[in-house]
């Protein structure tokens, strides 16, 4: 089990990376991740969903993503709410004291699962969340040590070198864990290095000395991790920029943006300068596209937009003849009117949309979770996507749709082509769907099939942790 000194630390990237190590060495491998907290999921092949991370995690694996990667997702809502998804479906919205208090009635339901893997593999990696140091949440623990112990799974910690004082955060970790948490760490790694390694051969040193861990190597800073999938929104303030471009894509940070690694391939495409626009700050007035993007909170998140002020630059936007694409809840806050007659996002009652698409959208209980595959509608530029989402949208905008998924018509269009609306993510990732997008501004696409850009970059990552960790130690811990 790979668990970390705290959030972003880089466990993820680095049991995606382990996985394909251990794949390529003709290992039948499985990812794990008890308890995860993210907005960004994915739809899995037994038809639930779960973090972003894991799906990523079984591609590595060269396998289908199941529901028992990650069977307890917490989706926030708010700052002191979200929804629980146990098992890939939705088992309710809890405030965070009452998941606190509810947490050690879902270890049965998280050993289960991973008994499940284990018996289809040689080999299960697990992925810790926040850091075990933060004991003021360890009764009832499910996701490092509390998991760690009622699974009896060796632990490995890591260090984030790149943030500073990963000595006193190792160290630091081993004063606070109580003796039988302890016991369970096996060895450290340290992440995120740059420079001349051998300047913190001392550091390695005195953390050993400190700790008793065994030191099992130090990860070089790997900047081609930024183009893998990201499961938190933080991150996006450092989303790259590219000066040179023929097109310009924004996209505003919603408070509750989801699945945002729709927009991954647009960053990587030469031409396009592309943007998140950040909570305060206006939408530029020389976008050509301005992306709304998924949302956990659709009727908050469309109060949040009204409050910075973008449905004002929205509407200019248009008005200067600039294309406008929802996806998702985007696509929902593009209509005429979002109703929420049950209260499934807290508040029961209707609002109006922006009303620059002919639709409008039902908030409902039942939670729409399939893969979907098809083309534009009027094109032969194919794609393959996911949608998830509650609400059902009607009206006579949907006789214009925006996509075909076999022979259902999905989204909608406006008479003059510029606005436009899907439910399904992923859309980005068809390098002929983004060809067919940026043409109309000018731009070319690279024609990359994002999905090889992945699986490329995991094999270079498992090449540097080979090169860099002490593998067969790792693989002793491990039973193997």
């Amino acid at each position: 089990m790979i668990q970390g000194c705290g959030s972003d630390v880089g466990k993820s990237v680095i049991v995606a990376g382990i996985c394909r190590l251990f794949a390529n060495r003709g290992f039948k491998v499985r990812p794990f991740k008890p308890q995860n907290m993210s907005n960004n999921a994915a739809v899995t092949a037994d038809g639930g969903e779960i973090g972003r991370a894991q799906a990523l995690q079984a591609m590595a694996c060269r396998t289908p993503a199941t529901v028992d990667m990650n069977p307890v997702l917490l989706k926030p809502q708010s700052d002191t709410g979200a929804q629980v998804v146990v098992r890939g479906r939705v088992a309710g919205t809890w405030q965070a004291r009452a998941f606190q208090d509810k947490k050690s009635e879902l270890l049965d339901v998280v050993l289960e699962s991973f008994r499940s893997l284990q018996s289809q593999s040689d080999l299960v990696i697990v992925e810790g969340a926040g850091s075990p140091a933060e004991i003021n949440l360890r009764q009832g623990d499910i996701a490092n040590m509390g998991f760690a112990r009622a699974a009896h799974v060796p632990v490995v910690l890591v260090g984030d070198i790149d943030r500073g004082h990963v000595i006193a955060a190792l160290a630091g970790a081993h004063t606070v864990l109580e003796t039988a948490d302890r016991d369970m760490i096996q060895g450290f790694i340290i992440n995120k290095f740059r420079g001349d390694p051998t300047l913190f051969q001392d550091g390695r040193t005195e953390i050993t000395r400190r700790t008793g861990w065994r030191d099992l190597g130090m990860i070089p800073w790997l900047s081609s991790i930024r183009k893998l999938p990201a499961e938190d929104a933080v991150i996006l303030d450092d989303a790259p920029r590219t000066s040179a471009a023929t097109v310009k894509i924004v996209v505003p940070m919603l408070s509750r943006i989801a699945n945002f690694d729709d927009f991954d391939p647009l960053q990587n495409e030469p031409q396009v300068q592309f943007a998140y626009i950040p909570p305060g700050s206006p939408l530029p007035g020389d976008a050509d596209l301005v992306i709304l993007p998924g949302t956990k909170a659709t009727l908050a998140d469309l109060a949040f937009f009204r409050a910075q002020g973008w449905d004002i630059d929205l509407a200019a936007h248009v008005r200067r003849g600039g294309a406008v694409l929802g996806v998702c809840g985007g696509f929902q806050m593009l209509g005429r009117t979002i109703a929420d007659p049950d209260g499934l996002e807290g508040v029961t009652g209707q609002v109006a949309g922006l009303g620059l698409l002919d639709v409008d959208t039902v908030l409902t209980g039942d939670k729409i979770l399939q893969p979907a595959s098809g083309m534009l509608a009027g094109s032969d530029a194919r794609f393959e996507g996911y949608e998830m989402h509650v609400g059902r949208t009607t009206g006579d905008g949907l006789k214009n749709p925006y996509l075909m998924i076999g022979n259902r018509p999905d989204g909608a269009v406006s008479s003059n082509g510029r606005i436009m609306g899907t439910y399904v993510h992923g859309l980005f990732a068809s390098g002929a769907v983004r060809a067919a997008i940026l043409g109309r501004f000018g731009a070319t696409s690279d024609g990359a099939n994002h999905a090889d850009l992945i699986d490329s970059l995991l094999d270079d990552i498992a090449t540097s942790l080979e090169s860099s960790l002490d593998i067969e130690a790792l693989a002793a811990i491990a039973g193997l």
